[in-house]
């Protein structure tokens, strides 16, 4: 059975690591990022989801993988996190944002559905601040509101193809994206772990395991997996 892994963003962090894990469970992997995947096995597309017309260079190929194979999972991993707020987030930058976090994913959506056959999965990247919100990374909060609307979009309007889907929503994961935010201070550190019930941050192998068993288990189609330890609630 010819089983293929489409992702975007696995150059690094939870992309990386779920890449890594597919290609060990016998996925041909195909990741889509602008920086190569640095992983024996695994293939690479060189993209740039920032501009509206990333696609046109590689969707002849990406529409034949996809043809080919008897099943696909199409995860939309790419994020951009912006440091920003409602006051000072000009309509341009939300623009880019957006074109990255929500409409790239639906650009993929509509020229690889079509060739997705029964038992495929499309899955979606949320974040804790999908259903929830913090002050200074609005254009981020808001496309990760969306990106859960556009899953349970998908849920309704593939009724009947044998494709299901569903949002995971990791929380603190030790990635170089959070501690690139966070910094080096051990304060900040404690004060995010603090927030866990665990007491720790969250490794990037057990969001796989959940990506693994969601893309695996029709079931969950249409949910929306909070992944974060437990978050305490103050």
């Amino acid at each position: 059975m010819s089983k293929v892994l489409i992702l975007s963003g696995g150059s690094q962090g939870i992309g990386y690591a779920t890449a890594k894990r597919f290609l060990a469970e016998g996925y041909r992997v195909i990741n889509l990022s602008r920086r190569a995947i640095d992983l024996v096995g695994a293939e690479h597309i060189g993209v740039d989801m920032q501009k509206r017309d990333w696609l046109d260079n590689c969707i002849h190929e990406l529409e034949a993988i996809v043809k080919a194979a008897d099943s696909v999972v199409l995860l939309h991993n790419a994020a951009r996190h912006d440091g920003d707020t409602v006051r000072d987030l000009s309509a341009e930058n939300f623009a880019e944002v957006l074109q990255v976090n929500l409409i790239a994913p639906q650009q993929l959506n509509s020229r690889l559905i079509p060739w997705m056959k029964a038992g495929s999965a499309i899955l979606y990247m949320g974040s804790t601040l999908s259903e929830k919100a913090v002050a200074g990374c609005a254009s981020y909060i808001a496309s990760k509101h969306g990106v859960v609307g556009l899953m349970r979009a998908t849920t309704q309007d593939l009724v009947g193809l044998g494709i299901h889907t569903a949002c995971i929503c990791p929380g603190f994961t030790d990635t170089a994206m959070l501690r690139g935010n966070l910094g080096d201070d051990p304060a900040v550190m404690a004060a995010i772990t603090g927030m866990v019930s665990y007491g720790r941050l969250i490794d990037p192998a057990e969001i796989v395991e959940t990506l693994y068993f969601c893309a695996n288990n029709p079931v969950i189609n249409g949910s929306v997996l909070h992944a974060n330890l437990g978050q305490i609630e103050r």
